[in-house]
């Protein structure tokens, strides 16, 4: 049964016979494999063009910046999983990954196609500040979170907001998206009665998007860069583990509040 337009699979990405291995037109060995760092390959496999230096320094700052921050949620599910199940490293990774999603590490691409929205408005008859107003409030009116505002613990703006805006800047990235960034941190109050600080999830997108990084793959980066913070964890709890310590936790202050078993008949 056909499903979809398509009847032959096709991929751009990578090909290889029994002499050599090309990924994007390069041949692997000889172009590649010590001559691209990391991040500069992951932008390759992702777009398909090199990147300069300079969106190498750019993207490279957006991974370090979000590859830790401590227990969150999906640290403890890979923790928690690998306790349960140590013989599947992958299994735990695949566990934490899999709650990436709107308000944990996926709030970058809808930050992302937010700026989009905001920047088609003001190329079309606003001011960058009359047009964010006018998409926030709409996002209110519609009652959609505006993502990658706000903070449990950055009350202030996230300290790694300026960070990126600064490497940005540094590396002359196309600032448009870090002014739509801030002009969205300035219609806040007015819209939602809320002030609203920058996040990093706005942060991600506002640089990315300014090195043409394509919006259908900015919540890739977030995914990509805790994956080696899982790793991380994940070595440390093979060597100090704290899996069934943060399941004790939980268990401990837990507080029952759903209805009594009836009493058996003939007891008090």
């Amino acid at each position: 049964m056909k499903i979809g337009k398509e009847t032959v699979p096709r991929t751009a990405i990578s090909t290889s016979d029994e002499h050599a291995i090309s990924v994007r037109g390069a041949d692997l060995c000889r172009d590649l494999i010590g001559r691209l760092s990391f991040t500069d390959y992951f932008h390759l496999l992702v777009t398909g063009r090199r990147a300069s230096a300079d969106a190498v320094a750019v993207l490279d700052a957006t991974l370090v910046a979000i590859a830790e921050h401590g227990l969150v949620p999906s640290v403890q599910a890979s923790r928690m999983t690998l306790a349960a199940a140590p013989d599947a490293l992958q299994g735990a990774v695949a566990a934490g990954i899999l709650g990436c999603g709107s308000v944990i590490l996926g709030a970058s691409e809808t930050a992302g196609r937010l700026f989009l929205e905001i920047a088609a408005q003001a190329d079309a008859d606003a001011s960058l500040d009359a047009a964010a107003e006018r998409v926030v409030q709409a996002y209110r009116v519609a009652r959609r979170a505006i993502p990658g505002y706000g903070h449990p613990l950055h009350k202030a703006r996230d300290p790694r907001v300026d960070a990126l805006f600064d490497v940005a800047r540094a590396h002359g990235a196309d600032l448009r998206y870090v002014a739509i960034a801030e002009a969205v941190e300035r219609a806040l109050p007015a819209a939602i009665g809320k002030d609203l600080k920058l996040n990093v999830s706005a942060a991600i997108p506002a640089v990315l998007l300014g090195i043409g990084f394509p919006v259908g793959a900015l919540k890739g980066v977030p995914i990509l860069a805790r994956t080696a913070g899982l790793i991380g964890h994940l070595a440390e709890e093979q060597e100090r583990p704290i899996g069934f310590a943060l399941s004790y936790q939980a268990t401990r202050d837990l507080v029952y509040d759903g209805p009594q078993a009836p009493a058996e008949p003939g007891t008090d």
